[in-house]
């Protein structure tokens, strides 16, 4: 039997990687997505207070790269924390068919031992968790985000000035959705 050997952290490698698995944090590849999807996300808005409010572009442009860019920030977090409220919820219910499809995969090799059959599983079933949380959490904060937006720009700040209609609106909407996504998921 080969003997694990321990990192720096006291950790064996597959110790850690178990851990990076369900740890807060994400990859530069998630990151990256979070970020440019915020982005977007966060600039869409300024269409709306651009055509329909009437509000100069180029007079408004700092506040907009201002705001857009602490949306973006706040959005970026709340992908992150419906990710991670996410991914176990995820893992737990698609066990049984990422078991079944492992197990399809390699009951042609013989020589394949037990353990490397659940290492498998186990990365095959991180990896269809983290990719169906990370997705549902763009789409989720996305939808949520800009059903505020219009509902708090049309309703409860209609009467203010277009300027500070966005500030409020674009600011608000995206605090409130990242103090959302770090509630404890139920």
């Amino acid at each position: 039997m080969a003997k694990s050997v321990k990192t720096p952290s006291g950790f064996t490698k597959e110790e850690e990687l178990l851990l990076n698995d369900f740890s807060r944090n994400v990859s530069t590849k998630s990151s990256a997505l979070f970020y440019g999807n915020a982005l977007i996300v966060s600039a869409v808005p300024i269409w709306l207070y651009w055509r329909i409010h009437q509000i100069d572009l180029v007079s408004a442009l700092v506040f907009f790269v201002a705001i857009t860019a602490v949306s973006t920030y706040l959005m970026a977090m709340a992908y992150r924390n419906t990710k991670f409220a996410l991914k176990h919820k995820v893992a737990l219910k698609r066990e049984d068919g990422v078991t079944r499809e492992v197990a399809k995969q390699l009951s042609d090799d013989k020589k394949t031992s037990r353990k490397e059959k659940d290492e498998r599983t186990l990365w095959k079933k991180n990896e269809v968790a983290d990719y169906e949380a990370t997705t549902f959490s763009i789409f989720y904060n996305n939808a949520l985000f800009l059903a505020i937006v219009i509902f708090v720009s049309c309703f409860i700040f209609k009467s203010t000035s277009p300027l500070f209609n966005y500030i409020l609106t674009v600011s608000g909407s995206s605090g409130l959705l990242a103090l959302l996504s770090t509630s404890k998921p139920t």
